[in-house]
């Protein structure tokens, strides 16, 4: 029972990822975004004796962004994409559960920004043993890390995919990214200057919202810190369950939606 169910996610997550590497916007974002990485090695030339350190920063800054970018701009059209060329109603007539569908393309599309993150990642630590004559490996561990928070910011993007337009599931998925990436300073600013009702206000966003923040750690890459001390087990499985989270309430959305 597992195997026939595994099998057809496994189409489905094919076929997702077929589709998107055909998608031109996904070449245009991807051949600017190593563009960007090798442009850091001119800025480098400007720091004095901080070249190194602005290559990785503003590298992996860039891997976060363009990676995004691709979440954003093909995941939202995932399950719209469906209901627009009314390929979902063939879909849902046929002997597979509405879980598998939202399971199948969210893998496709994590697995083609696998594939980006890598390819970006490896443009950038290129770059690095050119300039400093070594590969730096520690790369490896921020992009793993940049990729889990893809996953979450892919969630989101697919969880609104399920119930509204690509315009709007855009628009929520990059404010989910922004607030997100300033979750910490938004609880530090209301420790100290929000009232009680502001605190406790900004205490329940700050545990239901997506704290991505807990996912970079480029300071650290730049600056030599020790990544032990910031990817823990508690980062990872943090994002494992948000995902599960998000993936979960898709489904319930997808699932009582009426395509007849």
């Amino acid at each position: 029972m597992v195997c026939y169910l595994m099998s057809k996610i496994s189409a489905i997550t094919l076929n997702t990822f077929k589709e998107a590497v055909r998608d031109r916007i996904l070449y245009a974002i991807l051949a600017f975004a190593i563009a960007m990485i090798g442009s850091t090695f001119i800025l480098a030339t400007i720091g004095v004796g901080s070249g190194p350190k602005i290559i990785r920063d503003i590298g992996l800054g860039f891997i976060s962004i363009f990676g995004t970018l691709i979440a954003v701009f093909i995941g939202i059209g995932l399950v719209h994409k469906e209901i627009d060329r009314r390929t979902i109603y063939t879909i849902v007539s046929k002997p597979i559960h509405r879980f598998q569908f939202i399971l199948g393309k969210y893998l496709g599309l994590i697995l083609t920004l696998f594939v980006n993150v890598t390819i970006m990642t490896w443009a950038l630590m290129g770059l690095i043993f050119i300039g400093e004559g070594f590969w730096d490996f520690r790369l490896l561990a921020a992009s793993g890390m940049i990729l889990l928070e893809l996953m979450v910011v892919t969630g989101i993007a697919v969880l609104f995919s399920a119930f509204s337009t690509p315009a709007l599931s855009a628009i929520f998925t990059l404010s989910f990214f922004a607030i997100g990436r300033l979750l910490d300073d938004l609880r530090l600013f209301g420790e100290h200057y929000a009232g009680p009702v502001g605190r406790a206000v900004i205490r329940t966003f700050y545990y239901l919202l997506p704290n991505l923040g807990r996912f970079n750690v480029s300071a650290e890459v730049v600056h030599g810190v020790p990544l032990g001390e910031v990817v823990s087990g508690m980062t990872i499985l943090y994002g494992s369950l948000y995902v599960v989270a998000l993936l979960a309430l898709t489904s319930l959305i997808f699932q009582n939606r009426d395509f007849r």
